[in-house]
Order: structure tokens, then sequence, then C-alpha cells
């Protein structure tokens, strides 16, 4: 195990506080806001200075909210600049930030607040979409169905029973279509803006921020779900230590430096946003720059030419997007010249990134220097990665080499007690200082997930299938678990079974994840009806044939898309009358995979 450089033993507001002595003049992090005419989009900066200052006013307004040490403060927005704000402030407070993906439904949002008994929501009036600028979804519904009682100030919510504070962010400006009452109608909401005063008005406010009691390293101050919010779905806690030490190391291997522009569209409220990205720059005094509040791959291109960036950051789905829209002459034309001249560093991570994508990314961006992260929410999040420096065939066919201060081993499938020979596939494990604290309230699956070995030592099951060379470069060539990942996105299949189980035509489903050239993977849906009921393939008209009542798959996509977020919905529905199970009655999800390939003509491919 690599024990270089030394980890960090302060905590998160204490590193901050040297990185803004040092480099307090320098843009900490840079954002572009979208536009709903020609003009030209507005870019704004804060220096670690600002962000110093303006996350000292936030934390004592939201202690003024009764925050104390300990807190939950949900936090639903894009990539905004109150976001990065919003993390200091809560770290500040000893606090404990937890990030919600901003297309939540009602019914997710309510169970991840009360989950966690959270105090604090901070959320948009309009949620942004990516790929779809300054046409977002108005957050008016959800949140009179969150809370009733808003119109007359009452914040009482049946589904979040702990919930005391909603804070809006007003994001209307950039989104003229979306409909949302005007806060002086809804004095049950506390506007962001109304937190942020003046410092010079109200000196005191940006003063270094006093935790209720001193904050210690190994404290929860992130809670991260590690799937979606039905099912019990799992609550990660991630500590100063876990969150601090990895992005440094992550920076260290990638060779970040203070002179460095990183564009970074993926979102702040998953790790590959907050740890990779906003860590990562924070912890080296370099420059981190959203693009755009939801991933905007237009966006994203011109913010790397407008700020001669030096690295770029993405997920397989991303960087294909942003390579189709350079292959157009007309919207390379509108780059400033020469703009793109500095692409040299990056990281990809998500899935995995195919050969002939790397290759592209080289050529046509210059990422020479990309670097591949493999990890979990659960390991804060890297525990293996590429360098700039590795041969070339492992930077495409593996994930890195063990993080310094991180262990891994690969141990026998069925026999955790046994570790394969190099070369052998096996199970991976990760150990050190990176793993999570555990799952909140929840001892039983903690005890699941976090093992400890016959010397006391604790590891996390990755639940993938991997090999080590003799180098210790770990190629992924598998995942043992069922865990769809849809362009970086972690899907868990149990959010999507319980959905259409509900549906009252359908006997039994199973997900599965289904092959995409696009994505990687997608959502594919073996359904069973109940005896009588007709099914309809795509396309197909129900004439009323035979009677008795009819379900299409467009009605099955309908049902989820109701239910869950859009990213679950299922893109291909299968019938079925029986499922392969084995002996105890569990269905064998390897035969359903095949069954899929086999239908659309994947076999051979």
């Amino acid at each position: 195990m690599c024990l270089e450089p030394p980890l960090l033993t302060c905590t998160i507001p204490e590193h901050f506080a040297e990185i803004v002595s040092e480099y307090g003049d320098r843009p900490a992090a840079v954002f572009r806001s979208p536009t709903t005419n020609n003009m030209r989009p507005q870019m704004s900066t804060l220096t670690y200075e600002d962000l110093d200052t303006q996350s000292n006013i936030i934390a004592q307004s939201l202690r003024s909210l009764g925050v104390k040490k300990g807190d939950r403060v949900a936090v639903s927005l894009g990539n905004v600049p109150e976001y990065v704000v919003l993390t200091y402030a809560i770290f500040k407070l000893g606090a404990i930030l937890v990030p919600l993906n901003p297309t939540f439904n009602p019914y997710q949002l309510g169970a991840a607040l009360s989950r966690l008994g959270v105090k604090v929501l901070i959320i948009a009036a309009v949620t942004d979409l990516a790929y779809k600028p300054c046409r977002g979804r108005s957050n008016s519904n959800l949140l009179f169905q969150l809370v009733p009682g808003l119109s007359a100030g009452i914040v009482d919510s049946s589904s979040a029973p702990t919930l005391e504070s909603i804070v809006l962010v007003d994001n209307m400006p950039s989104h003229p279509l979306a409909d949302f009452p005007p806060l002086e109608l809804l004095p049950g909401i506390t506007p962001y803006s109304s937190l942020l005063l003046s410092s010079s008005s109200s000196p005191s406010l940006s003063r270094s921020v006093r935790p209720d009691a001193p904050l210690v390293p190994s404290e929860t101050i992130n809670i991260q779900f590690t799937s979606g919010t039905t099912s019990m779905p799992k609550a990660a806690m991630l500590s100063h230590t876990n969150i601090l030490n990895n992005g440094r190391l992550i920076a260290a291997r990638m060779g970040l430096d203070p002179e460095d522009r990183i564009v970074c569209p993926p979102p702040l409220f998953h790790c590959f946003g907050s740890v990779l990205g906003l860590m990562a720059t924070a912890t080296t005094g370099a420059c981190i720059a959203f693009p755009s509040p939801a991933f905007d791959p237009g966006a994203t291109l011109h913010a790397a030419a407008e700020l001669r960036a030096t690295g770029l950051y993405g997920v397989p789905t991303m960087f294909a997007a942003e390579l189709e829209l350079l292959s157009d002459p007309a919207f390379a034309a509108r780059l400033p010249p020469g703009g793109l001249g500095n692409l040299r560093k990056g990281i990809a991570a998500g899935s995995s990134v195919p050969e002939p994508l790397m290759r592209r990314l080289r050529e046509r961006l210059g990422l020479r220097d990309l670097v591949i992260c493999y990890g979990m929410t659960e390991t804060s999040p890297v525990s293996c990665m590429t360098a700039p420096g590795d041969p070339d065939d492992r930077r495409t066919s593996t994930v890195g080499r063990a993080m310094p201060h991180t262990v891994v081993k690969v141990v026998a499938a069925g026999d955790r007690s046994r570790v394969v020979p190099r070369g052998k596939c096996g199970e991976l494990a990760v150990s050190g200082y990176l793993l999570m604290e555990g799952y909140w309230k929840d001892a039983a699956r903690t005890r699941e997930d976090l093992v400890a070995d016959e010397d006391g030592r604790l590891w996390m099951y990755t639940g993938d299938e991997a090999r080590m060379d003799r180098d210790g470069f770990v190629e992924i060539t598998g995942r043992i678990k069922d865990l769809i990942i849809r362009g970086g996105e972690n899907i868990h299949p149990l959010e999507i079974e319980v959905s259409l189980a509900g549906h009252p035509l359908i006997r039994e489903a199973s997900v599965v994840g289904v092959s995409d050239e696009r994505y990687g993977e997608v959502v594919g849906a073996f359904v069973a009806v109940h005896t009588g009921v007709r099914t309809l393939d795509d396309g197909e008209v129900d004439r009323g044939g035979g009677g008795g009542e009819a379900l299409s798959k467009d009605e099955v996509r309908d049902w989820v898309r109701r239910q869950l977020s859009g990213h679950l919905v299922p893109k291909y529905v299968f019938w079925t009358d029986e499922f392969p199970k084995t002996a105890s009655g569990k269905i064998q999800k390897f035969k359903l995979r095949d069954i899929a390939k086999e239908q659309l003509g994947m076999a051979s491919k």
C-alpha cells in the first residue's frame, strides 16, 4: 500500500481556511448561466475569498433557522453558485449535507427527507433538465404536495415530519415558461436571497463560523443515497476524512495544480461532481467551472473554449454528445478560435470507457492526460485510478491501480476468505481510510457490506467481478450485483420492480440491464400479466377482440414514468409468461439478459 502523500488529519473547513489564505484572490468556481435569447450567457466567478465570505454568511443564516451541528440539510439544486456556497456553509456548521437528485418526484423527495430526518430543504423554483436548457420543471406542485400549507405559512409535512424550513433558490429568470407562484404568496418559504445578506450591512455575518461543538475529522458531514428512494435505499455516511482525502489524492494522481481550469458537467449531487470535481480542485487551489445547471453539451464546449480550460470531466455519454456536436461545422465555427487548445487533463468515470472513445477524446479534444476513476459511494468514492504516465494499453483496458492509503484484493466467488491469484477473476474488495462510516441508522446492512477479516480490517465488497495483473492494475470484467449503469448513473432494479408490482394488471416483473450503444446500459423490464389480460406490443392498437382488459408496453412505461424519475423508465418491455428461476424461487437474471439479447438481435454482437 502506497502511503504518499500522507493523509490529511484536519477537517474540511480547517483545510479550506489554509487554501483561502494561500489562494484567496484566485478563482475557485466559475458558473455559466443559461439564457433564453441570443445574448451571450453570463459568467459569474467566486474567488476563494468570495466563497469563504459567502459561506460564512449563509452558515450564520442557516443557524438562525435553527440548524445545529449534526442536523441534516437537504440540497436539491443543479450546478449553481448556491450549491457550492451551501456545501461549505453546511460543513462549517458541522451539519450534514444531504444531496438530492433535483428530478425526484414528490414520493421520492418525501421518502428521502423522512428517512434521514431532514430539518431544512433547499430547492430551486425550477428543476433544470439535461439537454433542455431553460425548459425545466416547475417545483410548485411538488412543494405543495410535500407541504400543503405553504400558502398559509405552515411548514408541516406528513411525509417529512421533521422538516421545519424550506429555502427557495429563485431561478425563474432563466425559465420564463415555467409557472411558479410569486414568493410573496408563499409565506411558508424562505427566499435564499434573504439568507445571503450583504456583508457590508451585516459585517458580523461574514466572520468565521464557530460550530456548536468542535468539529472532528471522523464525523459524518455528508450522506449520499446509493440508489433510489424506494425499497429501503442505502444512505452512506461520509466523513471529513473520507471526502477531503479522496479529493486531494485524486488531484495528486491526475496532476492538478493551481493554474488548472477544469470544466465539470457531472452533477454536484453526485460524488463525481462533489468529490472528483469540487473537492479535488479546492484542495489544490485550482478553478472548477460548471457550464450549466444540468448537462448541456453545447454549454460544456462553449465554457471550455471561453475559459481556455485545461481539463474536462465527464461520463462516456457526455463525451459522446460533445464529440457529436463538434462534428457539426456550424457549431464548431461558433466556438472561440483555438479555445479548446489548452485541454489536456480530464477524468472519465461512471461506466467503462471504450477504447475508440478514449482515442477520439485525445484526437478531437486533446485530452492526452485523461484518466479513469473507479469506485462507489461507499468508498468516498474513488478506490482505483489510472495516471497520466500509465502505459496506453493499461489506461484504456483497466481502471488503474489502488489509490494511496487504499488496499484492494480480489476474492473467490462464494468464498471471501480466499484471495485469488493474479490474473484470475473474482469479487473486488476495498479497504482503507475511504470506507464510509456506515449506512444511516441501518446497522444490519452496514454489517452486511462492511465485513471485518480475521485481522480485524474492514472491507467493502464491491459486487464487481475483477482481476488484477502482476503490476496491480485492476480490470473490471463484469458486475456481480444487478446494478444497472445507464450513462454513468446507477439504477437499482428493485426500485422499478416495486413500481411495476403495483400495477393492477401486472402479476410479476423483473428488471435487468440491456446493452445500449449510447448509454452503455438501459432498463429492460420483463413483465408477466394476470390471467385474462391481453398484451399489446409497440404500435399495436387494442381493437377489443377477445374481451377483458389489455396492457400495452407504452402503458407500462407510463406507469413507471408517473411514479419514478424519467431515467428509470424501461426502454424495452418484454412480455413473458414464466420467469427462469432457481429451485429456491429466485429469478435468474442472467438468463433474462440472454433472452433480451436474442429478442433484440444482439446475440452475435
